[in-house]
């Protein structure tokens, strides 16, 4: 991947103003742990009754991406405070699910990488054995949610968001010598490959499986706007997840599926650049979602990477049409407000649309430390 000097220029830039703004951002948001923000100040989810959130990593994810940055000691502080609030979270079996790679990912399996220590590691095993503890033999799949205080069934629920949680149980089998966190990994990937994408490149979001006898009973519109529909950050979640696999095992079929699903997402991207909440939602719809855009950017970035010649240049425009897209059109640029990204939806039927979410946040600052060479990968 070779960015040219304007494109060079345009990343450095970017980067530099928004590291301008989570400076300020950090010190008011320093005891907290960030989902979105309600006129233009963080909630906190770091409560009894919300630490267990999915979301919880995140915002740890950017203090690290800002210690690499910067190395300024304050935002290894945060993101050391944010692990430690999280072990609320890592006692409760109740609260884990197969969102664990996202919760200490960015958090203690980061604060090990960087510093080695001990706790970290613990608590990223603790994690990572929880996670594969999710898996089921007969159907080859992680569980994706526990069942809630409602009717549904989930026991053989997967999910394609779970892509980004297998990089956890990567560096578990690496960090213990240990192959079955490895097996288990390759296994869920390879039933997501077959079960979970279709043969254009667009994805599912939600898959049944029969938790006895292990077969595919239907899929589910989950968050996008239905059934057969094409959920963006569902999308986004493919492409970055199965880039990740790639990486992660060197596995052929991974990087093809990958590049599948980016072909796919790239033939949709409007002239815009900004992304919709399905690229299947009705026309007279309008709602984006900024962190699908985010999200497919930090992908499509790492396969311009694996790529050469045009391919590459390919993923690389589409990655930066839709980052300058956010810039000069979904992003909160007032450094007295403490959000980035300002048109986020977490799903097509829920009632509020393009509000700030803090996962997009991470993907657009990860994005731009890729292209500039300067990212701690955490994945």
């Amino acid at each position: 991947m070779q960015l040219n000097e304007m494109q060079t220029k345009w990343a450095q830039e970017t980067l530099d103003k928004t590291a301008g703004k989570l400076a300020k951002v950090s010190r008011r948001s320093k005891d907290k742990i960030p989902y979105t923000t309600v006129n233009g100040v963080h909630d906190d989810k770091s409560g009894e009754g919300a630490i267990g959130w999915w979301t919880n990593g995140f915002w740890g994810g950017m203090m690290w991406q800002m210690y690499t940055l910067t190395g300024e000691e304050f935002y290894k502080e945060v993101a050391q405070d944010n692990e430690r609030k999280l072990d609320a979270n890592l006692m409760d079996y109740n609260k884990l699910d197969h969102d664990n790679g996202f919760k200490w990912l960015p958090t203690a399996v980061a604060n090990y990488r960087v510093s080695g220590d001990p706790a970290s590691r613990n608590r990223g095993l603790l994690a990572a054995a929880n996670l594969a503890g999710r898996y089921n033999s007969a159907g080859r799949f992680i569980r994706a949610w526990n069942n809630w205080d409602d009717t549904a069934d989930r026991t053989g629920w997967a999910i394609i968001d779970c892509m980004m949680n297998l990089p956890l149980l990567y560096w578990a089998s690496e960090e213990l010598g240990d192959p079955r966190f490895y097996q288990i990994a390759v296994n869920h990937a390879n039933t997501a490959r077959e079960c979970f994408v279709r043969g254009d490149g667009s994805v599912n979001h939600i898959v049944s499986f029969d938790p006895v006898s292990g077969g595919m009973i239907e899929s589910f519109g989950g968050q996008g706007y239905g059934v057969g529909s094409s959920w963006t950050r569902g999308q986004s979640w493919g492409l970055y997840g199965f880039t990740l696999s790639y990486l992660h095992t060197k596995d052929a079929a991974f990087l093809e599926t990958a590049e599948r699903i980016a072909n796919y997402f790239i033939a949709n991207i409007p002239e815009s650049g900004l992304i919709p909440v399905d690229f299947r939602q009705p026309a007279d719809v309008t709602w984006e979602d900024s962190t699908a855009a985010a999200i497919a950017a930090c992908g499509l970035i790492e396969l311009a990477k694996l790529k050469e010649g045009r391919q590459s240049g390919i993923y690389l425009d589409a990655a930066l049409k839709m980052l300058k897209a956010l810039t000069e059109k979904s992003f909160n640029w007032n450094e007295e407000e403490d959000e980035l990204l300002t048109k986020c939806s977490a799903a097509y039927h829920e009632k509020e649309h393009e509000f700030s979410i803090i996962y997009g946040d991470y993907y657009f600052l990860e994005a731009l430390m890729k292209l500039t060479g300067k990212e701690l990968f955490i994945w």
